[in-house]
Formats: C-alpha cells, structure tokens, sequence
C-alpha cells in the first residue's frame, strides 16, 4: 500500500521558500503521505480544508486518502465510514469547483469503490453515473492524462464484464502515457498521480 500511495503521488517537490500558510500545511501533508503516514497526512489536510474553505485541494485530498484506503479494506462498516467520509469531503471540494474535471475522476473513483464492495447494490445504481461523470471530464479536459486513462480504464473494466473486445482501449491509455509527458500540474498541490497505473496497464494492455 505504501508504495501505491508514494506512486500516486510523486514526482511532488516541496520548499519552503516565499511559501504562505496554506502551502507550508499541504507540504507537510504530503510529506507526511510520502513517507507512509496516510493517516497524519489526512488529518492535516482535513485542518487545512476547516481553516482554507475558499481552497478545494484539501477536501481533494481527504476524499482521495480515504478512497485509497476503502482498497484494501474488508470489513463493511470500515468501508461504509471511509467512502462516506470521502463523500462528504469531495462534496466540499465540489462546493468550491463545480465543474472541476479532477473532481468528476475523483467521484468516478468514489462510485466505483462502491460497486466494487457490492455490486449487486451498487452496480445498477452508480454504472451510468460513473459514465457520465468521464464523460462531463472528457469534455472539459480531452488532454488530461488522469481524465483520458480512468476513463478507459473504466469502459475497459465495462467492455471486458460484458465479453466485448478490450484491445480497442489500448490506445486510449498510450495516449495518456503521452499526455502525462506534457502535463503541467497548475501547481504544486494540483493533482498529478496516475502515471504509474497508466504504464501497469499499457503494458499488459491486449
């Protein structure tokens, strides 16, 4: 697990130099989650979301940490508590950045966790709106490596549950390998995880 998170978050550099409050929390928030303290760095990230409510990147975060950890979770109220905890947190992220594509990926993930505990209660409920949330993400941001590969991660997952062809999607995911080799983060503390996964699947992508 603690080399999963480090791979969905490197390529993250920190300084303190000219940097205000907000940045030099979120720092030590990822410095904290680098180096394997999920649950430190969470509960940073939640105290900077209460103090920063104009800032969507904490509540990001929360939601993101949480949702990771639901993966390897067995017991059914830890992972009800968790998804929940994400929910309400990206809730918060949403107020902020309605229309934010990051957002709809980190929803998507959200449902998707759902289903994955127990499709036969959430299958049905959360499919078309994990669709749709790709979708609404493709629009706004075609050339996002994390919007372009979960998304074909996701119609790869529903092409091979249905017997369909999925070497269709390999394309999809060389295209984000691409994109992630040109993608510029708006800042330090934007999202830029996803490579690593990108490349697993390429590479056994047929």
């Amino acid at each position: 697990m603690k080399s999963l998170v480090i791979a969905l978050i490197c390529c993250l550099g920190f300084t303190s130099y000219g940097q205000n409050n907000f940045e030099k929390g979120m720092a030590k928030a990822f410095n904290l989650w680098q180096s394997g303290n999920m649950d430190a760095a969470e509960q940073l990230f939640e105290r900077i979301a209460d103090a920063e409510t104009e800032e969507w990147l904490p509540s990001y975060y929360v939601a993101q940490i949480n949702s990771i950890k639901s993966w390897a979770e067995k017991d059914a109220q830890t992972i009800n508590a968790q998804l929940n905890k994400a929910q309400n947190y990206l809730d918060l992220a949403k107020a902020i950045e309605p229309n934010n594509p990051e957002i709809f990926v980190m929803q998507a993930h959200i449902y998707t966790n759902w289903v994955v505990f127990d499709g036969a209660t959430y299958g049905m409920k959360y499919s078309t709106k994990i669709n749709d949330l790709y979708n609404s993400a493709y629009k706004l941001a075609p050339n996002n490596p994390r919007v372009v590969y979960n998304k074909a991660e996701w119609d790869m997952g529903t092409a091979k549950f249905f017997g369909k062809d999925t070497k269709p999607f390999c394309k999809d995911f060389a295209k984000a390998i691409e994109l992630f080799a040109t993608f510029k983060p708006a800042s330090d503390f934007h999202p830029n995880w996803g490579k690593e996964r990108a490349l697993q699947v390429l590479a056994d992508c047929k």
